[in-house]
């Protein structure tokens, strides 16, 4: 007999939460579950800065919480929101292939042809054939291992500072030790240079035994580093002359984020292989993907032999496929690359004007479209560094980016993050679909926050305090 979470026993039936009885728990009860059951560190963590709300209502650019206080979201699922939260069109898409079949293994689905042509048509030059995956570091894994295929090469260069996902290929490419350090051996054969550095890159090529050279063309995670103008075409030409592949990974400036459909379009620049995802699925299904040329692919996978060597069992379902079109559609029909690129100008203009106010507090401001990180200065302990022993110094290293987000979310309402592999960078990364008034409301809530905060020593020993006193408070 199964004993229940509660220790009961009811007719040989666990005692089970219903969909009906989740969506009446309160916060605490939430909390708790996942507490319990996920995460625990993660939960203390969001509790440590206040982030532990619950939200329960979601449209456009503004989410709700359960005492119905509304926010305005910034981070938009990093990239995953270009639409802005539940989107009609790609509900409706999915409402519309309900009584499809959604997994059938032993046939062919109508929407995954489509989505493909579709796909084949709003990506740049000759880029063709598609493959369904369901996220962003699936299409990464695929996309080596299609460059590994049909190159006949085992070698793959990337770059520092990077990130390309989590999963062991995918992470094996992610420029950051402390994701990898834990988890070696890694992938062999996987060579990382410095971002932007295009000597580097043909010192790494030059022998013609790289499969591969897979790059973001901004670093998100690495706190929305934009490369040096002519970067990316310089990329192609050496990738072509020393016959390895070029990847390019548009899983987050995909569709529309940067100004363009495709962040490569700023410098004409095709790659041979595409990974997508985030955005592709409207922000309601998960779907991820990767696009390559007919040659490559016939390489790869052109015989009956190869044809089926990666695969995907949920890859190419109708529920995400319907969401993905509407979601293409919708980006289209609305001219989202357009809004960014000059939505994305004007927001970059206000934070540069601040910047310039503020020029003690903040470092850089940078991004493209609506791709947008500001980096602030590292604040210096002084005498409560050397009472502390460095642990005002150490403190503010490690959260400041996340101490600014939680100063805009508790008291402004605004939802931001800082960027993983530098935490004294938030990312700000609303949907494509928000509007001057937001980005005015922003822009004024971080000047309010500097302001108050003349030194950067004021908001991190307060942040302190909030992390210490929810540290003794759950003890």
């Amino acid at each position: 007999m199964y004993e229940g979470t509660k220790g009961k026993v009811k007719d040989d039936i666990p005692e089970y939460i219903t969909l009906e009885e989740a969506l009446t728990l309160n916060k605490n009860q939430v909390r708790e579950n996942y507490k319990e059951y996920i995460n625990s560190v993660f939960v203390s963590m969001l509790s440590m800065l206040q982030f532990d709300k619950l939200f329960v209502r979601a449209k456009g650019v503004s989410v709700w919480d359960n005492e119905g206080n509304e926010y305005y979201d910034f981070l938009g699922g990093y990239g995953a929101l270009n639409l802005g939260h539940n989107p009609d069109e790609v509900i409706e898409a999915v409402e519309k292939v309900k009584d499809m079949p959604n997994i059938l293994q032993a046939a062919i689905g109508n929407l995954p042809g489509v989505l493909a042509h579709n796909l084949a048509k709003v990506t740049p030059g000759n880029l063709k054939r598609s493959f369904f995956c369901n996220s962003g570091a699936e299409a990464v894994e695929g996309a080596l291992k299609l460059a590994k295929i049909a190159s006949g090469k085992q070698k793959i260069v990337y770059c520092q500072n990077s990130f390309h996902g989590k999963s062991m290929g995918a992470l094996s490419v992610t420029g950051r030790e402390k994701y990898q350090k834990y988890f070696k051996p890694l992938v062999p054969e996987t060579v990382p240079i410095p971002f932007g550095d295009e000597k580097a890159l043909e010192e790494a090529l030059k022998g013609r035994d790289v499969a591969a050279f897979i790059v973001e063309p901004i670093q998100g995670e690495g706190g929305v580093i934009v490369p040096p103008e002519g970067y990316l075409k310089k990329v192609r030409e050496l990738c072509t002359k020393y016959d390895a592949y070029l990847i390019l990974d548009e899983v987050q400036t995909g569709f529309g984020r940067t100004g363009k459909m495709f962040a490569c379009e700023h410098e004409g620049v095709v790659p041979d292989i595409m990974c997508l995802a985030k955005s592709l699925g409207g922000g309601v299904m998960p779907i991820g993907a990767y696009i390559t040329t007919e040659e490559i692919w016939q390489k790869a996978y052109g015989t009956m032999e190869k044809a089926l060597l990666h695969t995907s069992t949920f890859g190419g379902n109708t529920y995400a496929c319907a969401a993905a079109i509407a979601s293409i559609q919708a980006i289209i029909e609305k001219k989202l690359p357009d809004a960014a690129k000059e939505k994305g100008g004007y927001f970059l203009g206000r934070l540069k004007e601040l910047k310039e106010k503020h020029p003690k507090l903040i470092k850089d401001v940078r991004g493209k479209g609506l791709l947008i990180g500001v980096e602030f200065n590292q604040p210096e302990g002084g005498l409560l560094d050397k009472i502390s022993g460095g642990a005002i110094s150490k403190f503010s290293s490690e959260y400041l980016g996340s101490l600014i987000a939680g100063e805009l979310q508790n008291k402004h309402r605004i939802i931001t993050a800082y960027t993983l592999n530098n935490p004294n960078v938030i990312r700000l990364e609303p949907p494509l679909i928000v509007t001057k008034e937001q980005i005015d409301k922003v822009v004024d809530a971080l000047d309010e926050i500097l302001t108050r905060n003349s030194s950067f020593l004021g908001i991190t020993v307060s942040g302190a305090k909030t992390v210490l006193g929810s540290l003794f408070k759950r003890q």
